[in-house]
């Protein structure tokens, strides 16, 4: 998880993954086409962002297609929401439905 968290947190590896999520099987030199930095540059964040399992690469011919897996943010977000987000949303829509009923109440009385 440590490299999922390190290969989100610059923003041209973020832009990558929107690169492949909007084009899968896009090559290295598509993705290297939206930066100014150099393919060296563009290819050592890919290489993290496959060490940390969010691309993944194919190689068709001489051609290596690359694409966005979701996969390991699907875990992160599983990790720390399903245990808490059933008790916090049933939490929250208690609140919602009081304040609510209140308010409806109170549009109630002012048609009196």
């Amino acid at each position: 998880m440590n490299l999922v968290f390190q290969a989100l947190g610059n923003r041209c590896r973020r832009e990558i993954l929107d690169i492949l999520r909007e084009q899968p099987g896009s090559n290295v030199g598509d993705v290297c086409r939206y930066f100014p930095h150099s393919r060296i540059a563009v290819m050592k964040h890919l290489r993290l962002l496959e060490l940390a399992g969010l691309v993944i690469s194919e190689k068709v011919g001489r051609e290596r297609k690359l694409f966005f897996n979701t996969v390991p943010i699907q875990m992160i977000y599983d990790r720390w929401t399903t245990e808490f987000s059933a008790l916090w949303a049933s939490k929250l829509t208690e609140i919602k439905y009081r304040v609510e009923a209140k308010k409806g109440y109170e549009n109630l009385s002012l048609i009196r």
